[in-house]
């Protein structure tokens, strides 16, 4: 081997280790469906010195997983909007974002400023929205006509046939079907312990009627299309992508309002890699990534056209479930304030062991 040719490998390997040494990785904290294969295929094309490492997560494992480590393990999170504010308060897990490194312009105005009322501690603002979407039942028409709203699911025609989710989104459902608002008894914790022990009791009687409990979108999704369900508590995005399979399932808003949440981007307190980070977020809401994530997540991108950025499918079934007083009748979730969790969780615990 010639000197000329050791030296040029030489230098050929000295660059691909620097290179290697140089590629940072991404270590997204997420929901399942919202970083797609395609997706970060395409990422990592464009930025060749960033690996994306995902981690699916809910809302309650979260804050568990970076309570744990004091907000270290992960640099992008996606709580929702109303799960931050307390969080951050009681644990101090994530950091200020700098808005002036995202594409402001990209994301839904009206959006924005919900999620910047929710997630503003001492002027700095520590989310901002990605995708949004509601909670309320799912009926197949055919087998439940006339499913409006909570109380079906525990309704006597449909013993055996219908299902839930033990979180905390049934409690707050149940509780608005029984004509209360959980939201507004926030702020008085003895009202609301009331308010849970009627929706307890409520949902302990309704065990009778239930067919099981659903854990995740994909069982919930193999008890409708079976027909062993005809009506569930569920996210809309779940009964979007059976509408395209079935377009008898179609989701319902119940008649008090479905329950409307936003998740957010934001950046935990320990988190490495802040400029790949802001990278992520600004990759995700380009158009032609938002049809991609829609497509995947099923829920409405937070950008001004991103019901127009949905596949077609789950385009109609929007305009299935959904007309303009559905939309005005939404329940945004309020920022939970301390120690609510907790009570919630109780009532949840009471609901599992109750025979």
């Amino acid at each position: 081997m010639t000197p000329t040719l050791r030296a040029l490998l030489a230098g050929t390997a000295v660059a691909l280790a620097a290179s290697s040494a140089s590629a940072e990785t991404l270590r997204l904290l997420t929901w399942g469906s919202y970083a797609p294969d395609e997706v970060i295929k395409l990422f990592e094309e464009e930025y060749p010195d960033i690996d994306v490492e995902v981690t699916y997560s809910n809302n309650e494992e979260m804050i568990a997983k970076l309570r744990a480590t004091g907000g270290t393990g992960f640099d992008l999170a996606q709580p929702s909007h109303d799960r931050i504010y307390a969080a951050q308060l009681e644990y101090n897990i994530y950091k200020p974002l700098d808005l002036s490194k995202i594409n402001m312009d990209a994301l839904t105005p009206n959006l924005v400023e919900g999620v910047k009322a929710n997630t503003t501690i001492d002027g700095e603002v520590y989310s901002v929205p990605h995708q949004w979407g509601t909670s309320g039942i799912m009926a197949n028409m055919k087998e439940a006509p006339n499913a409006t709203g909570w109380a079906d699911l525990c309704d006597e025609q449909y013993k055996g046939r219908t299902s839930m989710r033990l979180r905390r989104t049934i409690l707050l459902g149940t509780a608005f079907g029984m004509g209360m608002d959980p939201f507004a008894l926030y702020s008085d914790t003895e009202a609301y312990q009331d308010m849970l022990d009627k929706v307890t009791e409520k949902l302990i009687a309704c065990k009778d009627v239930i067919k099981t409990y659903w854990t995740g979108g994909d069982d919930l999704s193999a008890l409708m299309l079976s027909g062993e369900v005809v009506v569930s508590e569920t996210w809309d995005s779940t009964a979007f992508k059976l509408y395209g399979e079935n377009p008898d399932i179609v989701f319902v808003p119940p008649e008090t309002g479905a329950l409307a949440w936003i998740d957010t981007f934001t950046m935990p307190r320990g988190g490495e890699a802040d400029d790949a980070a802001y990278k992520w977020i600004n990759f995700v809401l380009r158009p032609e990534i938002t049809k991609l994530m829609s497509a995947s997540t099923g829920a409405i991108a937070a950008v001004p056209n991103g019901i127009e950025l949905m596949p077609d499918d789950k385009r109609a079934a929007i305009s299935a479930a959904f007309d303009q007083s559905d939309i005005d009748n939404l329940k945004f979730f309020a920022n939970i304030p301390p120690g609510i969790e907790d009570m919630e969780g109780l009532a949840l615990e009471r609901i599992k062991a109750a025979n």
